[in-house]
């Protein structure tokens, strides 16, 4: 396992996260993520297979970390995301960000809200107002005192994995410090 111990999360999980799984979990694995991001797409399955592998084992927290220079529509698209989350379905519009990346415009926004049955006129409200902003900007300077630099980056337990994202990789990580933690 690639672990830097200099690393760490500065913002401790909370009951503003968003998350799933457990939390008397004995792994927590933090994602800072870019919606638009090609490698954060690529690990989104691979995440996925990691909550089905491990089950309750695994706690999954996602945190917006818009590259905006990079990524011209990750912003609003986090800001989409969460306000899918002020009518109860973050993760619904997680995945569908994350299943078309290619289409991260305002009009497909707008369609996957009504594809998730948001109320629609609530949902551009938030957009337009950038409602959201506040909240993506709190995640990713929480990002930035923790050393991301980058997405995806993910924490295990608190410590930041510095290993690939592929499945292997992240689970043999995850199985090290489960093993770790159990001794």
């Amino acid at each position: 396992m690639t672990r830097n111990t200099m690393e760490q999360l500065t913002v401790p999980v909370n009951e503003s996260d968003h998350t799933q799984g457990a939390h008397t979990a004995a792994i927590t694995l933090v994602e800072y993520g870019d919606y638009e991001c090609p490698s954060c797409g690529q690990a989104y399955p691979v995440v996925k297979e990691l909550q089905q592998r491990l089950g309750h084992q695994l706690r999954f927290v996602f945190r917006n970390f818009p590259l905006t220079s990079a990524h011209p529509r990750a912003e609003p698209a986090a800001e989409a995301a969460e306000a899918a989350d002020s009518q109860g379905k973050f993760w619904a519009m997680h995945d569908m960000l994350f299943e078309n990346q290619d289409a991260l415009d305002e009009e497909s926004l707008l369609r996957y809200a009504a594809a998730l049955g948001l109320n629609e006129a609530e949902f551009i409200s938030e957009l337009e107002s950038h409602t959201h902003a506040p909240r993506v900007r709190r995640d990713f300077m929480g990002g930035v005192r923790s050393g991301v630099n980058g997405t995806p980056t993910f924490f295990i337990n608190g410590i930041r994995h510095d290993g690939g994202f592929d499945l292997d990789t992240l689970l043999n990580a995850i199985e090290d410090e489960i093993a770790e933690s159990s001794n």
